[in-house]
């Protein structure tokens, strides 16, 4: 189906057809909450890299000085298919679409250190590599996306989930948190874009409405992917929610099922939702859409390999490539940190 700008869509009947369907599908990924360059003024997007930076530094030191075994093989599992699940954009009312954060799910699994640690790693991963969201504007979008999202799962939603130091077996409960604190975070995330586009000189009257109206949806789908992630967890493998550490044998086992998920997620990402998100649907509508500055270099833009094309296998590969990116560099940063603890200790 192709959007076609009001709200309606129609079905490639041709291979023409097809074709600019996928190219449409490809545009609309763009975006997501990802802000790009030149959205934001030069002086607002260099302001939120003070947060950004102070916050990574302090979760830095609190994995280096509390990371067991488990969360170096959970940190890089979550990371890899939290970037996955990224790319799978499912469809509201409106022809608007959304997709999974992941942050509250990060912090509730690993503790809101170490979930801060893997978004800013998969959001990094997704501007340099994938140019999905500014460079200049990254540290506004690892505040919104990562470290705010993960407080909320780790100071909010978690607490209400571990007590006594076990993890609820209460799937009711479990349920009703990860929807209240999914649909939470997205709200968070999308008032901070609000208010960042609002100093960048957009309309406040315009941007916050249609910001959090848009957003109210889709934080639904978030907290229902998130509570759905969790009672799969609670119900299969629910060790690894429990405080501890797990034998390796099983650490092994985990790391391997997480990324032939991860792998999973990323070979489905064909079958996303062509709509624009939420963030390009409100670009459009209020009229900044053509401030989106491109990247100055080209890796593996849009999730497609360059020498494959802008076909779906280009994009599988690609979502392939970057589930093992995420993987290598939030093992390596959990294992060096872990080893600074080690021998200092």
């Amino acid at each position: 189906m192709i959007y076609n700008g009001t709200g309606t869509t129609t079905i490639p009947a041709s291979i023409e057809g097809f074709t600019i369907w996928w190219q449409s599908l490809l545009d609309h990924w763009i975006l997501a909450l990802h802000i790009p360059d030149r959205f934001l003024r030069i002086p607002v997007a260099l302001l939120w890299w003070v947060p950004t930076v102070i916050m990574i530094g302090l979760a830095l030191r609190a994995v280096q000085r509390s990371a067991a075994e488990r969360t170096v093989s959970l940190m890089s599992v979550l990371a890899a298919a939290i970037f996955a699940a990224q790319m799978l954009n499912f469809p509201i009312v409106g022809g608007t679409s959304g997709h999974l954060l992941g942050g509250v799910l990060a912090a509730i699994v690993l503790e809101p250190w170490a979930g801060m640690v893997v978004m800013t790693c998969v959001i990094a991963l997704q501007a340099i590599v994938f140019q999905d969201g500014g460079i200049v504007a990254m540290g506004a979008n690892i505040v919104n996306m990562g470290i705010a999202t993960a407080a909320i799962g780790g100071w909010i939603a978690r607490p209400l989930l571990v007590q006594d130091h076990a993890f609820t077996t209460n799937r009711l409960r479990i349920a009703l948190v990860a929807t209240v604190t999914g649909w939470l975070s997205v709200m968070v995330a999308a008032v901070l874009t609000s208010a960042q586009l609002v100093l960048s000189d957009l309309p406040a009257g315009i941007v916050f409405p249609a910001m959090l109206g848009v957003h109210a949806l889709i934080g639904i789908g978030e907290g229902v992917l998130t509570a759905t992630a969790l009672l799969i967890l609670v119900t299969a493998r629910p060790d690894i929610l429990q405080p501890g550490d797990t034998p390796n044998p099983m650490r092994t086992r985990l790391l391997t099922a997480g990324v032939f998920i991860a792998a999973l997620l990323a070979a489905l990402a064909p079958l996303a939702s062509p709509d624009p998100d939420g963030l390009e649907r409100v670009a459009e509508e209020v009229g900044f859409l053509d401030r989106a500055l491109d990247a100055p270099y080209r890796i593996l833009p849009d999730y497609t390999v360059p020498l494959l094309g802008e076909t779906p296998l280009s994009t599988i590969v690609s979502g392939l490539i970057g589930v093992i990116i995420t993987v290598g560099i939030v093992w390596g940063i959990a294992v060096m940190l872990r080893a600074r603890t080690t021998s200092r200790s």
